[in-house]
């Protein structure tokens, strides 16, 4: 299921953001300060590159790119969203 980021707590969404930034392996390396990879998290989402996908079964979060989620949940993410506008 796809959650409009919009629709979680600004603490709850930074705490995602930040658990998926310092996760290992998604660096690669990379010496980007900690704000600046957050902040890109956020404008992925704002432009929508990015979505977050919650598993009913395992009760976790994840963000993934847009063009990794099947089009049926997109539209599904799209029409709740207008919904709320």
């Amino acid at each position: 299921m796809l959650i409009p980021f919009e629709q979680l707590a600004p603490d709850t969404l930074t705490g995602l953001i930040e658990d998926f930034v310092t996760r290992d392996g998604t660096d690669n390396g990379d010496e980007t300060p900690l704000d600046t990879r957050i902040e890109r998290v956020r404008r992925a989402l704002a432009t929508k590159q990015a979505v977050i996908l919650f598993d009913m079964e395992s009760q976790q979060c994840q963000l993934c790119l847009r063009s990794d989620v099947p089009k049926e949940w997109l539209d599904d993410l799209d029409q709740l969203t207008a919904q709320e506008e």
